[in-house]
């Protein structure tokens, strides 16, 4: 019996940890008091074992077993595990999105930016394939407007995206790059938009791509989405 509640006790406290690391990281990383990716791990880690221990909780309580204050606060950090998964949606293994698969806009000042150095900043082919089976709905914006104006619009609507950065306007490339970076993590994606001339208009290509983590949880795709639609609402439309 003793060694029975003694277990008991080392889970409650174990579920206790992982409900303060499920509660706390996300805060401590909106604080900025720890890096994007510890905070997100402790989010991560906790929440996995929050949903085992208040799993067990669970179990123990249809037994006619104590639950414990440690698996009830693991109860309530799990189902916020668990709705923050599944809200997500997109849970696909990739973190570089774009509207132009066959040929992706490139970086050409990301490179230079803290945190970007040294890194490898080209599109993964192999990325394509998931892509078209998750978002095929990602596409560029054709705008009635040389491109000259097409790269002004391009930046003014970036410039007005909720928690983007413009860092970059290169009208030789026809390009516009930016930073975005996430509310309550920190965690900073690169963002580059190409302008190109078709006839008398002008396409536009987007391309998201996260500088952390192998998936993204669908946040570049919806980052694009986002700025496609807000490049469409203020764009003169172009004909055919």
């Amino acid at each position: 019996m003793a060694k029975a509640k003694q277990r008991s006790a080392a889970v409650d406290t174990i579920a206790l940890l992982a409900g303060v690391c499920v509660l706390t990281g996300p805060l401590l990383a909106w604080l900025r008091v720890v890096p994007a990716l510890i905070g997100f791990w402790m989010f991560l880690f906790g929440g996995l074992v929050a949903v085992l221990t208040a799993l067990s909780g669970l179990v123990a309580a249809a037994r006619g077993r104590g639950f414990g204050f440690g698996r009830s606060l693991a109860l309530l950090a799990a189902m916020v595990f668990v709705f923050t998964a599944f809200r997500a949606g997109n849970r696909s293994m990739i973190n570089d999105y774009t509207t132009s698969l066959d040929d992706p806009p490139a970086f050409h000042h990301a490179g230079q930016l803290p945190g970007n150095e040294g890194r490898d900043l080209a599109y993964p082919n192999a990325f394509a394939e998931t892509q078209r089976d998750c978002c095929a709905d990602l596409h560029a914006v054709k705008i009635a407007a040389p491109p000259a104006d097409a790269v002004q619009r391009a930046e003014h609507v970036a410039a007005q995206m909720p928690h983007w950065t413009v860092t970059e306007v290169d009208r030789d490339h026809g390009t516009v790059e930016a930073v975005a970076e996430s509310v309550v993590f920190g965690f900073k994606d690169d963002v580059v938009i190409r302008v190109r001339p078709d006839g008398s208009t002008s396409i536009v290509d987007v391309r998201s791509k996260s500088r952390d983590g192998k998936g993204d949880m669908g946040v570049n795709a919806n980052r694009i989405r986002a700025y496609v639609a807000a490049l469409e609402q203020g764009a003169a439309p172009a004909t055919n």
